[in-house]
């Protein structure tokens, strides 16, 4: 009875086992460099084009406003010996005033790039989502990582690499 029952106990041991090794078998990784594909997907480019173009106004009006906080600073500077306390703490508190408008509005224009860039890159980025799937899918990729978001992939074998394949598709389609 001991015996049958250790023949059993192996037995379900070597198929649990067999069981493991053909599931690993079937297990397929790849990986990719998100980074690269960003930087070379068309669409991406035509998107981060259409972005600096639109930030470059930001920057612009940001600019305006910093040139203009620094002169009166320096007007303040040069003349607040000579200048009534009234006179200077009038010109004090215009220089606080627009110091705040400057941070309002350089916090409004944070917010708007932010929401732009969400606006203008979302959709490449769900596209690019979109074809690592087809990639994953056609290949029988059980998984994909990103070897550029961070993932802790020391070592890998360049066949597992399928970025090019990821590009390849984005350029075709």
């Amino acid at each position: 009875m001991r015996r049958m029952v250790r023949t059993v106990f192996l037995t379900a041991l070597a198929v649990v086992v067999a069981g493991v090794a053909r599931a690993e078998a079937q297990q397929k990784i790849g990986f990719v460099n998100s980074g690269q594909i960003v930087a070379e997907a068309p669409e991406a480019a035509t998107a981060r084009q259409q972005l600096e173009t639109e930030m470059q106004n930001y920057r612009t009006e940001l600019d305006r406003m910093e040139t203009e906080l620094d002169s009166l600073q320096n007007v303040l500077e040069r003349q607040g010996s000579s200048l009534s306390a009234t006179a200077r703490t009038e010109r004090q508190q215009e220089l606080q005033q627009k110091f705040v408008a400057y941070q309002q509005r350089a916090a409004e224009l944070q917010q708007t790039a932010a929401q732009r860039e969400q606006e203008i890159l979302g959709p490449v980025m769900q596209r690019i989502g979109g074809v690592i799937e087809e990639v994953r899918q056609a290949g029988g990729y059980s998984l994909i990582l990103d070897a550029a978001a961070g993932s802790v992939i020391v070592a890998a074998d360049p066949e597992l690499n399928v970025t090019e394949q990821v590009l390849a598709r984005l350029r075709t389609n």
